[in-house]
């Protein structure tokens, strides 16, 4: 049993690894002015996962729930594949959500990684969106806009 769950988490590793390096170079695509609107609905992502039962599985539908992942990073990177930069803006700050979640406190160690990328890319989102605000209060605050 332990084969196999190192096995999933492998290939989970792999998954996010492929989605974010999309994501970012969606990110880094974007023009300057959409990279605050990214942050304020990246930060009510956040804020909206952290307050449900089950933060990784965000934007995973009920009867889904017993997976051994949520399918929100799925639906993220779908959207945020999407040529209407509405719907993309919105699946990236959904990725980054979940994927965030997600990874925080795995107990899978070839997860870690990811997870700093990710901080790495939120905390060039939080200096956008930090310019008028202080710095701490990107993260910490769960209800914006």
């Amino acid at each position: 049993m332990q084969l196999l769950t190192s096995f999933f988490v492998m290939m989970r590793t792999r998954q996010l690894g492929r989605q974010f390096r999309g994501i970012e170079r969606s990110v880094r695509a974007l023009p300057k002015r959409s990279h605050t609107r990214l942050s304020m609905l990246t930060l009510r992502e956040i804020g909206q996962a952290s307050r449900s039962d089950f933060p990784h599985l965000y934007g995973t539908s009920p009867e889904a729930r017993y997976l051994p992942w949520g399918q929100g990073t799925e639906a993220g990177y779908e959207r945020a594949c999407s040529p209407n930069p509405e719907v993309a803006l919105r699946g990236i700050a959904l990725w980054l959500a979940v994927a965030y979640h997600e990874t925080k406190n795995s107990p899978h160690a070839s997860l870690q990684p990811q997870h700093r990328q990710l901080m790495q890319l939120l905390r060039e989102l939080k200096e956008v969106h930090s310019n008028g605000n202080t710095a701490e209060s990107w993260m910490q605050t769960s209800a914006a806009a």
